[in-house]
């Protein structure tokens, strides 16, 4: 198996789930709330149900991780699943939900693909290969090579954060970005220059850690490292990165 195969896979895999997505979102369906206290519909529980079918099918000996039913095997080569990323969206009709997929190779996620089909768009990502975003269905020729922005200093910055709290610990000199339901969409097309989401899981940040650093930037955990199981972190470009690092006082591995 080669990662063209594995890209290949994935973005087959993904159409899939995404049109399943789809289907449930333009009939509407209720959420609930998990044990945890975040939301859930039955889109949620059944197109990771496909993905698992596929990927299962396609590569019987590798592991799989979602969101809703948890691990499957203990491969190295495990596929990360958020079947419907941004519920609350989904279930309110609003199209700016996702169906993410990626894939970790031995801890480091190698192929990553974000479809909104509700908004016709994809992105996607493979470790030394760049990132991409295109429509959805994808168009082979319609396909755009995605770049982080260059800005370098924090003055000029167009910063966010998820919330009220993170963002008050982002530096007052660096600007700040409008509010947005697609964040790290504008941060990989240079549209704004760094984001702190310090929360969530692995199946919500390892695509976008991927997507993040072929577009040029980077992501440091909230240990220092660039893991997506670590409750997410900063995401920049690469000129400020360090600089954010610092004024958040995030640790820094050697």
């Amino acid at each position: 198996m080669g990662s063209a195969q594995d890209l290949q896979l994935a973005f087959d895999t993904s159409d899939l789930a995404a049109n399943l997505a789809l289907a449930y979102f333009e009939s509407g369906v209720p959420a609930t709330l998990k044990a945890d206290g975040t939301p859930v519909t039955e889109a949620d529980r059944a197109v990771e149900r496909l993905f698992r079918e596929t990927l299962a099918a396609a590569r019987p000996g590798d592991a799989l991780l979602g969101e809703e039913l948890g691990r499957l095997g203990e491969s190295d080569r495990v596929w990360i699943i958020d079947p419907v990323d941004g519920t609350s969206f989904f279930s309110r009709r609003d199209p700016n939900w996702r169906v993410h997929l990626a894939l970790e190779v031995a801890g480091r996620t190698e192929i990553a693909v974000v479809t909104a089909p509700a908004l016709r768009r994809c992105w996607w990502a493979t470790r030394g290969g760049g990132a991409f975003e295109s429509s959805w269905p994808r168009e082979e020729a319609e396909a755009k090579r995605l770049e982080v922005s260059t800005t370098s200093t924090l003055a000029d910055a167009r910063l966010d954060a998820l919330d009220d709290a993170s963002r008050a610990r982002l530096p007052r000199s660096g600007g700040r970005a409008p509010a947005s339901p697609l964040p790290l969409v504008e941060l990989v097309r240079g549209e704004t220059d760094a984001f702190l989401v310090e929360r969530y899981h692995i199946w919500d940040h390892a695509p976008w850690i991927l997507l993040v650093e072929e577009a040029g930037g980077r992501f440091t955990d909230r240990t220092g490292g660039r893991a997506g199981d670590q409750g997410g972190g900063l995401y920049s470009n690469a000129n400020l990165h360090d600089q954010l690092r610092t004024a958040l006082r995030y640790p820094v591995r050697p």
